[in-house]
């Protein structure tokens, strides 16, 4: 037998959703970003409402297992997981070589985990998991450019590419970027040689210094990679 849901019930939990999915909202609307309180708010009531329809809605209906007929109250609600992913791909922007929005569209993906919990009745996950984001997107970002933090990384180094006339400097820029280095500036030169690449990185301490050389020597027409100060 599936239970019933008071209405009540349906508005608490709706209105918890919006309550603390806004407020993740809010604090994205304060920054200016591209999805702020409105986008937050109807992401997660949306989750609560395809929850609460998942394991509430049915009760009209009969389902018998013998007669093939089964009951998963989790399959709509774990549609929510794919279906954001496509809201939150939307929010990424690529402009050169940096990737904007990928806070965004973790902040969307999680307020819809949120919205879930909620209208799961699952409050004080939601109350939690809410306060952790939002320690997430406050203090934690001042850590990000605090001196302890910005030791960690080795500014200034500059990274000297040869390649071939015939090959594209496109793919040693992905490679750059997919290490999660920091590009400061970057100059070009194109001579009878062959083409050469100049770029400034801030490069996390450790052995990433010399994987990045050893990546960006693998790539077709890269002909030698060198660091200089």
């Amino acid at each position: 037998m599936i239970p019933d849901l008071e209405w009540w019930d349906v508005l608490l939990r709706l209105g918890v959703a919006a309550g603390l999915t806004g407020a993740i909202g809010l604090e994205r609307e304060l920054r200016e970003r591209a999805a702020g309180l409105r986008t937050h708010m109807l992401v997660g009531v949306g989750s609560a409402l395809f929850t609460i329809v998942s394991a509430y809605g049915w009760g009209d209906f009969g389902f018998s297992t013998p007669q093939g007929v089964v009951f998963d109250p989790t399959r709509i609600a774990a549609q929510i997981v794919t279906g954001i992913g496509f809201l939150g791909a939307g929010a990424i922007i690529r402009q050169g070589l940096s990737v904007r929005g990928l806070t965004t569209a973790a902040g969307l993906w999680v307020v819809a985990a949120i919205g879930m919990a909620a209208g799961a009745g699952y409050y004080s996950a939601a109350l939690i998991a809410t306060g952790i984001v939002l320690v997430g997107l406050g203090p934690f970002r001042w850590l990000e450019g605090s001196p302890p933090l910005a030791r960690l990384r080795r500014a200034g180094r500059v990274l000297e590419i040869d390649l071939t006339r015939e090959h594209s400097i496109s793919d040693v820029l992905a490679l750059v970027d997919a290490r999660r280095v920091r590009v400061s500036r970057v100059e070009f030169e194109d001579d009878e040689d062959g083409r050469h690449l100049r770029a400034e990185l801030e490069v996390p301490l450790g052995p990433a210094e010399a994987r990045l050389v050893d990546d960006l020597a693998a790539l077709e027409g890269v002909v030698a990679v060198r660091w200089t100060e």
